[in-house]
């Protein structure tokens, strides 16, 4: 005799809520950025909890890797749906954005008033920090996705195209041509081997994609919608590629210092980057803050969840395609030529305004490099300084 506790829909209601608190202790703790959410999964969910196979976890890194939006937060989701159907893809998406959706909404909304002698110090401190966490995946990206002349021949024209031609269209252009180069190129080795299903695309989710692009969601902050979503459409690279795109969103609407405030907050907190978006989104609706962080956050994830819903069945036919691989390492190549360029502006040129500002961020990025510092405690301590020598700047 089965029990009530037994039944189907319990047993789917404990699967969803296990999913829920097991992406929220990590969105609590997961601090590094996207790679560093990557280790926590598979170190999470398939050598402990074995809820998938390194294999099908590999797969679902490759298809993040080929698809526009926030690639750690497309994987989170991919294993909710994996162990508990949609709801718990949404369930891993809600818990593992929660505590940094938090945390980004209450510094905008008390930023908007914020008015003590300090805070321009730490928004200097902060702005430093963001040179030293861009300066470093700039370099760990290079060497991963840009190992022979080509790639690094990609990224630096990428570089060079964005400094010229800066904006969404540019970085368009560059990751469409980046993938046609790619797909171009002879493949040294086959594809990967699919698990021998034949997956078909899911054109509701397609067709969502496309009418929330074209129509948006009228009458519910309109303005901030299409924005946002095209940012979350458009991003390859996942976390700190949405930076340029987002700054093209936001225009003139927000200060350079309030958006790399935002940036370099959202660098230090647990969970994804571009929860950014919830920062941005309060600071352009004043009136209201938490309508405007909700709209924008969801603008931002849904175009790169819908995508993965379509595509993921069948992306295991289009692993054995050889030029799909090359497609992707094209891209990647792209990816760090848009990061360079987000390095060079906004980020350094507004952090490092000052010779001795070189100071602090070389400090700071020997201090990241030797893994020995908690980025949590960066953020203390660039806080700090900035406040601090602000200060004594402005004594002497």
């Amino acid at each position: 005799m089965t029990s009530v506790n037994d039944s189907p829909g319990n047993r789917a209601w404990l699967g969803t809520w296990e999913v829920f608190w097991r992406f929220l202790l990590l969105g609590c703790t997961s601090f590094g950025g996207p790679a560093a959410h990557l280790g926590y999964f598979r170190t999470t969910f398939v050598v402990r909890l074995k809820w998938l196979s390194d294999d099908h976890y590999a797969h679902l890194l490759a298809l993040s890797q080929f698809l526009p939006g926030p690639g750690s937060s497309q994987v989170g989701f991919s294993i909710g749906q994996h162990r508990a159907g949609l709801p718990g893809g949404i369930a891993a998406f809600i818990g593992f954005t929660l505590p940094s959706f938090i945390i980004m909404t209450a510094v905008a909304m008390t930023s908007l008033t914020a008015t003590a002698a300090w805070v321009p110090g730490v928004m200097t401190g902060l702005k430093w920090l963001a040179v030293v966490v861009v300066l470093d995946a700039v370099t760990g990206m290079f060497s991963r996705f840009c190992a022979d002349k080509a790639t690094q021949a990609i990224a630096l024209l990428t570089l060079a195209t964005l400094v010229l031609w800066p904006g969404v269209g540019g970085q368009l252009l560059v990751l469409v041509l980046a993938a046609l180069w790619g797909s171009r190129r002879r493949a040294d080795t086959p594809g990967l081997v699919p698990d021998g299903t034949q997956g078909r695309v899911h054109w509701r989710w397609l067709v969502l994609f496309l009418l929330l692009a074209v129509l948006g969601v009228p009458g519910l902050l309109g303005g901030i919608w299409p924005g946002f979503y095209q940012a979350g459409a458009l991003v390859f690279g996942g976390g700190h590629v949405v930076l340029p795109l987002l700054q093209a969103t936001v225009g003139d609407a927000i200060s350079q210092d309030a958006f790399l405030l935002g940036y370099a907050t959202a660098q230090a907190l647990p969970g994804p980057l571009f929860t950014l978006a919830a920062y941005l989104g309060a600071l352009l609706q004043p009136e209201a803050p938490l309508l405007g962080a909700v709209m924008a956050t969801l603008a931002i994830f849904l175009p790169g969840f819908l995508l993965l819903l379509a595509v993921r069945d069948y992306w295991q036919s289009l692993l054995a395609r050889p030029r799909v691989n090359c497609a992707v390492s094209g891209i990647n190549a792209a990816v760090v030529g848009l990061l360079m360029a987000a390095l060079y502006q906004p980020v350094f040129l507004q952090g490092v305004q000052l010779p001795w500002h070189l100071a602090p961020v070389v400090i700071g990025v020997l201090l990241l490099r030797s893994q020995r510092v908690p980025l949590v405690l960066l953020v203390l301590g660039f806080a700090l300084s900035g406040a601090l020598l602000s200060n004594v700047t402005l004594a002497a």
